[in-house]
């Protein structure tokens, strides 16, 4: 039975209310091979995972809507698109994170590219989910640094990370997304974690740099309401093992 639409974040908020920790496996639609899409897929329902992402800072690929049905038809968890840009909406997805790079001052990031999503998204069932996202330094230049061309937070730098996430809040996010990016050589600092959630009422993703399941209970443990893992995830096929 596929999720009710309009309860994805109903379903977060209840799941922080309750201390449940929930996880998210991301998908890149340019780095999926649909011929080893069943075996990844089997890797997920057998995983602890309770949402799945699909999305990326560029998608070029034409297998967006092909992978969405695939994993709605051969999975039982809620698929929420993680965009880069409006060309990665999909009606056949249950919710979409309408993220803001709140980090960085590009305004294509901030308000520009929702411009554009507003009327697509108006003709279809998606839940939409308003998402502040903060790229926090990771010791090497992600993908969404290059393509967004703004810079990370310095992860030193614990009041504005938190500033930041104050100010998502305050504009009515329903989310703070920290992120160290795809590939990150370091995840996000376990203290930036805690002051955030300490000092915020909305859910905390975290998502970028967390290689094995030590990090996610670290992430956990630190405040995090949800870990997003990807490519170790798909690299790993003992990685809750770990």
């Amino acid at each position: 039975m596929q999720p009710t639409t309009n309860t994805i974040y109903q379903q977060i908020i209840q799941s922080k209310k309750d201390g449940k920790k929930l996880l998210a496996i991301l998908l890149d639609p340019d780095k999926i091979e649909l011929s080893n899409l069943d075996s990844l897929l089997l890797k997920i329902n057998q995983s602890p995972a309770t949402h799945i992402f699909v999305g990326g800072s560029i998608v070029e690929t034409t297998i967006l809507e092909e992978l969405i049905e695939t994993l709605k038809h051969k999975t039982f968890l809620p698929v929420v698109l993680f965009p880069g840009d409006p060309s990665q909406i999909s009606p056949q997805a249950d919710a979409i994170l309408f993220l803001s790079l709140l980090s960085g001052r590009n305004p294509d990031y901030l308000i520009e590219y929702h411009v554009q999503a507003a009327p697509i998204l108006k003709n279809t069932n998606l839940e939409v989910i308003s998402t502040g996202y903060i790229l926090v330094e990771s010791g090497n230049e992600t993908a969404v640094a290059r393509v967004s061309k703004t810079e990370p937070l310095d992860r030193e730098n614990l009041n504005l990370a938190l500033a930041t996430a104050q100010a998502g809040e305050m504009l009515g996010n329903k989310l703070i997304y920290l992120e160290a990016g795809s590939g990150a050589k370091k995840a996000i600092p376990l203290e930036m974690i805690q002051l955030i959630a300490q000092n915020l009422k909305i859910p905390i993703i975290v998502g970028g740099g967390i290689v094995d399941l030590h990090g996610i209970q670290k992430a956990y443990e630190s405040g995090a309401d949800l870990v997003v893992i990807g490519t170790a995830f798909e690299n790993n096929n003992r990685f809750f093992e770990s």
